[in-house]
């Protein structure tokens, strides 16, 4: 069974920095496109950050840009979310996922979802 799964999320005080892991359980999701979302308690899952399957080609939602940074190693089947700069607001359960369209923002085009992992921040 295919399974994607976080870890590297926790409480930490408002700038400073984490860095998510998202471990693929198949080597054939090298050639997928990966992403970060995010979902804060009452609201929508919401698009943080996207790379293509070499690695070449990422995408930030705006509030992110320049804090965080996306980047994978398809040898150990990995993608990982650099958080620099953290803010409160950035408190969230954060879900990697992994799907067949580069550089989509669009939940729908992700095909595989681990379980999340939770990021505080705390003012």
């Amino acid at each position: 069974q295919v399974q994607l799964v976080e870890s590297g999320g926790g409480l930490v005080q408002a700038g400073g920095s984490l860095r998510l892991s998202c471990a693929a359980s198949e080597r054939t999701f090298s050639r997928y496109t990966k992403g970060w979302f995010r979902q804060a308690p009452g609201k929508e899952r919401e698009f943080v950050a996207t790379i293509s399957w070499s690695g070449g080609s990422t995408v930030y939602t705006n509030s992110v840009k320049g804090r965080f940074t996306i980047s994978r190693d398809n040898a150990k089947n990995t993608v990982y979310l650099q958080m620099n700069s953290l803010k409160p607001e950035d408190t969230a359960v954060y879900y990697c996922a992994a799907g067949g369209l580069e550089g989509s923002r669009r939940k729908e085009d992700y095909d595989y979802w681990g379980q999340g992992t939770q990021v505080t921040v705390s003012s």
